[in-house]
């Protein structure tokens, strides 16, 4: 059995890839190293200028450049004398139309195609891949898509599972405690009666707080994700009704949706972190206060080395002394003075700190996640930069970063208004908090 595999694959060899059949006047493609018959490699050629693709692999051959391969040509003679016939083994996945192997994926028409295929009229001016690389491609979107659809239904499940496994937590060292005070007293008996029963009671009071805490904290987690599913269906359904069905009543729909940003900001405070800045990193006309909390803009530059990490030229930054590579975070800004120009978000570590042109401007693109404010006006530092229409002027500002998620969002705290959150990102280097101040600013981490 192995020697007639053997044949087989012998055979194989010897078989032209465009007429599945023995060789004939065999030549090789000078540039790549493949076998045709000649009449086949001429015939697939034919109209072609002097840069003609190799039909198996594609590679572009400089003045059909072939030369004849006598020795595979003696082979297939031998082969002959044997009375073998050409063996094609069978295989999957074959084009229907010309019952070769479907090696590549058109990426106009969205299926897979054959050697021959490629070469027609067709698909000649279509862009291919091989099957492999087209695989990979589409299952790598694929995961993206299904990462992102798991974790809106993770975000509201997170919440709820944290505080189930904290009061589980607390219950059994209730439960341990109990069990102690019950030991002890056991062996003290009567002499300490009265003072096991006045414990018991304050820990079945103990054990009741915990309870109506417990209950009403999850009962409010089960409430909100119930009302966040019926909004989203009541949404969906004005979004496919008609024009005067959709504007009925639209205002309370807006005014609930506005009530769930105020919630959404109670919630990320509880990642709040300290964040101080990193002088190391600030641009020689700001002025950091001793405590590496607050930082002023100065008229004229202090000396200070230029290192790799430091902000120079026109570039008013400064850093987080601390980097994030996973995790939520939150933290607080205070303007103090707006001044001229601000901006706070985020940075990665990889962010152009020395830029030569005036009134540089970061967006993603440039690795920098911001809220700017210039003179009254808000915009997010998006490519083109997102006009903002805070209710009232944004004095205080909260941070939120999701590095998992790929999201960022900022709030007035003040007016506990939801700014801007920028559209799902895939962070992919340490982060940094950021901060830009321009002429008349002062800025104070809270």
């Amino acid at each position: 059995m192995a020697a007639a595999a053997q044949l087989g694959n012998l055979e194989e060899e010897a078989t032209c890839s465009i007429c599945l059949e023995y060789f004939r006047d065999p030549v090789m493609i000078f540039d790549c190293g493949h076998n045709f018959c000649r009449s086949c490699i001429t015939q697939s050629w034919e109209g072609r200028d002097e840069k003609s693709p190799c039909p198996q692999c594609r590679k572009i051959s400089t003045g059909k450049n072939v030369r004849p391969n006598r020795q595979l040509g003696n082979i297939v003679e031998i082969l002959k004398q044997l009375h073998l016939p050409p063996v094609r083994p069978p295989e999957q996945n074959l084009c229907e139309k010309h019952e070769e192997k479907l090696r590549l994926f058109c990426a106009e028409d969205q299926r897979m195609i054959c050697l021959v295929c490629r070469e027609s009229k067709e698909h000649k001016t279509h862009s291919a891949s091989p099957v492999e690389e087209a695989s990979e491609e589409y299952k790598v979107n694929l995961q993206e898509w299904l990462r992102c659809l798991t974790k809106e239904e993770e975000y509201m499940l997170e919440s709820k599972v944290k505080d189930e496994e904290q009061y589980k937590t607390m219950r059994n060292k209730l439960r341990i405690e109990k069990t102690k005070i019950e030991s002890e007293f056991g062996k003290l008996q009567q002499l300490l009666k009265e003072n096991e029963q006045a414990l018991h009671r304050r820990l079945k009071e103990m054990e009741e707080k915990l309870t109506l805490a417990e209950t009403a904290n999850i009962t409010k987690l089960s409430n909100q994700i119930t009302y966040l599913n019926a909004l989203i269906k009541e949404i969906e359904k004005k979004c496919e009704a008609p024009a005067w069905e959709l504007l009925k009543d639209v205002r309370n729909t807006l005014s609930r949706c506005n009530n769930l940003k105020i919630q959404s900001l109670e919630a990320v405070k509880s990642y709040k972190v300290l964040v101080t800045l990193d002088p190391d990193t600030a641009n020689p006309q700001l002025l950091l206060s001793e405590g590496l909390r607050c930082v002023t803009r100065m008229d004229s530059a202090q000396h200070l080395q230029d290192t790799p990490k430091r902000f120079t030229n026109y570039n008013y930054c400064v850093l987080g002394s601390e980097g994030f590579t996973s995790g939520r975070h939150y933290w607080e800004v205070q303007l103090l003075q707006e001044g001229e120009q601000w901006a706070v978000g985020v940075a990665a570590e990889s962010v152009n700190r020395k830029p030569v042109i005036r009134y540089y401007t970061y967006y993603p693109e440039q690795t920098v996640w911001a809220v700017e404010g210039r003179n009254g006006q808000y915009m997010a530092l998006t490519s083109p930069q997102t006009p903002l229409s805070p209710l009232e002027k944004p004095l205080k500002l909260g941070v939120y970063l999701d590095y998992e998620g790929g999201r960022l969002s900022l709030y007035s705290v003040d007016s506990i208004e939801h700014l801007y959150t920028y559209p799902q990102a895939r962070f992919t280097e340490r982060l940094f908090p950021y901060f830009s101040l321009y002429k008349g600013a002062v800025l104070r981490l809270v």
